[in-house]
């Protein structure tokens, strides 16, 4: 993710306004097991799954129970009335006798929940869509549920997380923009939402004549049709989208984006399926932007894939919105999987960092959000080397800079090196530590333990976790392995410690 720190204020706007949802702690409340009539005493007890998965930094995000296997978005938005509606059906199995499961949903209106075609009991209680189905689902079996809802997706704003940016679901003039770092996806579709369980989508998107929905993944198929927007009287002509991510994602680099795109489709000169997006308001000031968000991707993806491993999904390409909120432009570019989102023209440096992101982040994630720096420092380091390396300066000089222009002590206001780069905390995920302070310490230990063995290292991480998720921990024994150094002392200062560490 690539964040620019602007001031928005957040105006009164019904409908489209989320308290800060993010900051909610509080303990929710299961629904009571379901009946052992089904024969569960022979197997063990049917309880609940857990209504978290013991994140610390979001309490509430993600549910125990059951391993999110495949997500089917059926759904259809109408830009008139900001109305989304639908039915996702996600395929689970279960990891122990459940008696009762969550999923993540804040905000929205549901109508009717089945379990293997049967309806199921629901509450609602927060984000917390708790579910009974009729009889307990046993240990290792694998269930589809089904939630038929609808309603006006709503913005998150104000959170700290994000210095009060709005993020989630952004409604446009023309459609919808969304980008759903760290916690969006709730906001819009019901799941099991934290990274460390990844699953398969496809998405079906239904949307007024005109115009045009792109999603995660390759485009199966793309239809005229009619159909019936709840709010409208009569049918009316559709469009009729089809996309497929078919690779393991987190659910917050899921996206549906919907509008009047130029589009551009092709394949990079390595062969990876391009698929370009570009606002048409956005040509107004950059009548280029197509070709450049499209060159720009496809010599990236090719570039980075010959340092750092195959690139990792069936496709590349770039989603470029003219996103705003109450008439103020957005932001953040994001990295969504197989083509990032942008919120505008944005600079070729940031391309690289949103790509980058496909192997840091996208195809190996965090197992927890404290983990964060996994994502965004190497996303950063990686823009410096591509700057070395296409003829700006050295990603050594560029630490350094960096480095000689953060002063310690902090100055008043502005936390820096007393944000703890492997435990930022949730408030300060973002923080520029985790960004440029990280790429400083990749970059010094880069030249401690020498080019051969650097990328060596960060080859295996990428190949050893692709498509799951990983931890610090992990990363630096890896480090040790591969150097053959002992670099406790070097990681405690730089990853752990609220200090300035020594630089060469």
């Amino acid at each position: 993710m690539a964040r620019y720190r602007r001031f928005i204020p957040s105006r009164e706007n019904p409908g489209r306004m989320l308290p800060i949802a993010v900051a909610a702690v509080s303990v929710v409340a299961l629904a009571p097991a379901a009946s052992a009539a089904d024969g569960g005493h022979h197997h063990g007890r049917y309880t609940p799954g857990a209504s978290g998965v013991g994140d610390p930094y979001f309490p509430l995000e993600g549910n125990g129970g059951y391993d999110a296997l495949h997500y089917s978005l059926d759904l259809s938005y109408d830009p008139d009335y900001d109305q989304l509606d639908g039915t996702v059906t996600l395929t689970a199995r279960a990891t122990q006798n459940l008696s009762a499961f969550n999923l993540d949903l804040s905000g929205m209106d549901v109508g009717e929940v089945t379990v293997d075609r049967r309806r199921a009991d629901y509450k609602r209680r927060g984000q917390e869509l708790t579910i009974t189905p009729r009889k307990g689902l046993r240990k290792g079996s694998v269930f589809k549920v089904a939630v038929k809802y609808g309603g006006v997706p709503q913005t998150i704003v104000g959170s700290p997380i994000v210095f009060g940016s709005p993020y989630g679901f952004l409604h446009t003039p023309d459609g919808a923009f969304v980008g759903g770092e760290p916690n969006g996806p709730s906001t819009w579709f019901p799941v099991n939402d934290h990274p460390i369980d990844k699953a398969t989508y496809d998405y079906t998107l239904t949307v007024p004549q005109g115009l045009k929905a792109v999603a995660n993944g390759r485009l199966v198929s793309h239809r005229g049709s009619v159909a019936s927007f709840s709010r409208r009287k009569a049918q009316t002509r559709a469009e009729v989208f089809k996309w497929r991510e078919d690779s393991p994602m987190a659910s917050y680099l899921t996206t549906i984006d919907i509008g009047k795109w130029e589009v551009k489709e092709g394949r990079t000169p390595g062969g990876v399926p391009n698929y370009t997006y570009v606002d048409p308001v956005l040509l107004a000031n950059q009548p280029d932007a197509v070709d450049f968000f499209y060159n720009t991707t496809s010599e990236v993806t090719d570039g980075l894939a010959k340092i750092y491993g195959r690139y990792p999904f069936s496709a590349t390409g770039a989603i470029a919105d003219d996103a705003r909120f109450n008439g103020q432009p957005l932001g953040f570019s994001l990295e969504t999987q197989s083509k990032p989102v942008y919120s505008a023209v944005r600079s070729t440096g940031t391309i690289v960092h949103e790509l980058a992101h496909q192997w840091f982040g996208d195809s190996v994630s965090p197992k927890q959000w404290d983990d964060i720096w996994l994502n965004e420092s190497f996303a950063t380091w990686v823009t410096w080397h591509w700057n070395e390396t296409h003829g700006g300066t050295s990603a050594a000089a560029q630490a350094r800079a960096t480095y000689a222009a953060r002063p310690f002590p902090d100055r008043e206001g502005r936390p820096f090196w007393s944000v703890v780069l492997g435990d930022p905390k949730r408030d300060t995920m973002f923080n520029d530590r985790v960004y440029n302070g990280g790429a400083i310490m990749i970059q010094v230990l880069r030249e401690k333990i020498g080019d051969d063995d650097f990328f060596e290292l960060l080859r295996t991480w990428i190949a050893r976790h692709a498509y799951r998720n990983a931890e610090t921990a992990q990363f630096t024994a890896l480090a040790e392995q591969i150097s053959g150094q002992d670099l406790d002392a070097f990681f405690k200062d730089w990853l752990f410690s609220p200090i300035k560490p020594e630089i060469p």
